[in-house]
């Protein structure tokens, strides 16, 4: 009998799988008699297998649709998946899962190639497939095995652009000049000197500054790899937060959000104003995201600890932090420059040495 958890209107089965466990299963929908029909399913998949040895066999639409429902209401931007699952669809649609062998995936990425596509964005979409095949076996118990493993594509090393202080300051100079974007250049300043995510200043709201302590605070469902995190404020993040607070105190002092309309509404887009302030001050081919980049790039050439960056940055690991790594030379000639010293400390010693024999 479908029943329904507390917290979700998602209606859920509890069953005996094949080897006779009791399992809860989410049938991914709020229509009580589609749950129904898929728990008498279920149920006689089950009874096929335990009875008559028969493995019950699944299509390419069955497990998307499934693993989609059973996780897009913990993702933070559902769409990415459904944009994989609109690429691979013209390539599975119809296939049996347990059927899946290396040779479709290599097809597959072929005619993704032949496309133009390229390797990261091709591995993103398997990367989608893939996890979808994981959650059946481990999660739903399907008998499948996951050719995507071990199939990925090698991807060259990320893209890295960075301001100079120089241009940053006009760009700012230029943003300030932008009638229809008056949070633009507070904006640009935040990210420059505190290397946040363009979603997460974007989705950031008043309670979560403090203006007495210089920070601000990033929880787990505000960061991308949902991990907390403080931001210390120094005093140009500072001032572009006070920018903020008198423009709040002015037209909007309702709205939670730090970025806000004159309406009180979140500010969601930046590419418009961005856009232009760019061409104004002459700098081309600088995203929104690059001014993460240049904050990174900022502190490393001034000799800041890749450990320490990695922490502000929110990285997961030292590695995601050490494409930065070669922005900071000076670091490696101090390097090995202790193996001039140690030479010439053996030298001196070896000297002395000879001095007292003769």
């Amino acid at each position: 009998m479908p029943y329904r958890r507390k917290d979700s209107p998602i209606w859920w089965v509890s069953i005996n799988n094949a080897s006779g466990n009791r399992v809860r299963r989410s049938t991914g929908t709020q229509d009580r008699k589609e749950a129904e029909a898929l728990e008498a399913k279920w149920k006689l998949e089950a009874h096929q297998v335990k009875h008559w040895g028969k493995k019950p066999t699944h299509t390419f639409e069955q497990l998307m649709v499934s693993h989609y429902n059973a996780v897009a209401g913990d993702l933070r931007s559902p769409e990415r998946i459904l944009s994989a699952i609109r690429r691979l669809k013209p390539f599975f649609e119809g296939k049996v899962v347990e059927e899946l062998r290396r040779s479709d995936i290599t097809f597959y990425i072929e005619k993704r190639k032949a496309d133009g596509i390229s390797n990261a964005t091709i591995n993103r979409e398997l990367d989608v497939l893939s996890a979808a095949i994981n959650h059946a076996r481990y999660k739903w118990e399907w008998e499948i095995t996951n050719p995507v493993e071990r199939m990925s594509l090698k991807e060259p090393e990320g893209r890295l652009r960075w301001l100079s202080r120089a241009e940053a300051d006009v760009l700012i100079r230029e943003a300030e000049q932008e009638p229809k974007s008056p949070h633009l250049a507070d904006f640009i300043r935040l990210a420059l000197n505190t290397g946040c995510r363009k979603n997460e200043l974007l989705k950031l709201e008043w309670d979560r500054v403090d203006l007495k302590e210089n920070r601000l605070y990033l929880e787990g469902q505000h960061t991308k790899n949902g991990k907390r995190r403080l931001i210390p404020l120094n005093v140009e993040a500072r001032q572009a937060l006070l920018g903020r607070t008198r423009f709040r105190a002015q037209h909007c002092p309702e709205s939670p959000w730090v970025f806000a309309h004159r309406s009180g509404e979140r500010v969601q887009y930046m590419q418009n104003g961005y856009g232009s302030a760019c061409v104004r001050a002459g700098i081309k081919d600088f995203r929104v995201h690059d001014m993460r980049h240049t904050f990174a790039s900022w502190l490393i050439s001034a000799g800041v600890p890749l450990a320490e960056l990695r922490d502000l940055l929110g990285h997961s690991t030292i590695e995601m932090t050490e494409r930065y790594a070669h922005l900071a030379p000076d670091n490696h000639v101090r390097a090995v420059s202790v193996l001039d010293r140690l030479s010439r400390s053996s030298h001196e010693v070896g000297t002395s040495a000879i001095q007292q024999v003769s």
